[in-house]
């Protein structure tokens, strides 16, 4: 998912996507670890949309308190 998108959608929103995404990342380490991951390249993209995320997420926290 692009940046864009993600600045789009509602705290919910990506609370739920976060939990998705960190799901969906360990049935692909289980895949990993017995050696039957059809497409590699998706735990890159996977981190680097959870680090979104999670980037998202805590500037939100911060421009409340501040």
């Amino acid at each position: 998912m692009k940046l864009a998108e993600l600045k789009n959608l509602s705290k919910e929103d990506l609370s739920m996507k976060l939990a998705a995404l960190k799901e969906e990342m360990s049935k692909l380490n289980y895949l990993k670890r017995i050696g039957q991951v059809e497409k590699p390249h998706q735990f890159k993209s996977m981190r680097k949309t959870i680090a979104q995320i999670k980037t998202l997420l805590r500037q939100e926290e911060l421009t409340k308190k501040g």
